[in-house]
């Protein structure tokens, strides 16, 4: 005869009245109720912590609650459980492995680049790097190239300085003097977004 559905608590509080009494409905669950710490000690030796092992465990007595009825040998009976909680704990490892390659920390999170920025942020930003590159074409060549090279290309500025035929010391102030220049047309652009 097929056992009516039980929702998820009525199957816990089944698998806690079977634990407590020892007495279960079929040979299977109660060779499963006997021998539920070797389980969870195999579980726990596979995923590497008790908890889930627990966890494994009770997905086990779940799975079991609905398998067919066995009527094999008690050596058999003990190979299916073994053999259920193994499947399980493998897959319960596997897709914590997973979740460990895909996610990462909390500070990590912080750091991510959202792509659906607000419409008004866009145009800021835009408008910013708009100034900045007009604030470029105002400065001298030689100033402009020194900044674009170090800045944007990650040359080195004795490099940028032997290439000039100019010190390096003079090339860091070429630099400063360039930051400086866009950061005041980025000033006066932050200031102009903010009367409006």
């Amino acid at each position: 005869m097929p056992r009516p559905s039980l929702t998820h608590s009525q199957q816990v509080i089944s698998m806690t009245e079977q634990m407590s009494t020892g007495k279960c409905d079929s040979p299977l669950l109660q060779a499963f109720v006997e021998n539920r710490l070797v389980l969870v000690k195999i579980a726990a030796r596979i995923t590497g912590c008790r908890s889930r092992a627990e966890d494994v465990v009770q997905d086990a007595f779940f799975r079991l609650q609905s398998a067919p009825q066995i009527t094999t040998s008690f050596k058999a009976q003990l190979s299916y459980l073994f053999q259920i909680v193994r499947n399980l704990a493998i897959d319960h490892y596997r897709k914590q492995a997973l979740e460990l390659k895909y996610s990462g920390t909390e500070e990590e999170g912080l750091n991510v680049v959202i792509h659906g920025a607000s419409p008004e942020t866009s145009l800021i930003n835009f408008s910013t790097l708009e100034h900045i590159a007009v604030a470029l074409t105002e400065l001298p060549s030689r100033t402009r190239y020194a900044f674009e090279m170090y800045r944007l290309h990650g040359v080195q500025q004795k490099d940028i300085a032997r290439e000039l035929g100019v010190s390096p010391t003079l090339v860091n102030f070429m630099i400063r003097d360039a930051l400086i220049h866009c950061r005041k047309v980025s000033g006066t652009q932050a200031d102009t977004f903010a009367r409006r």
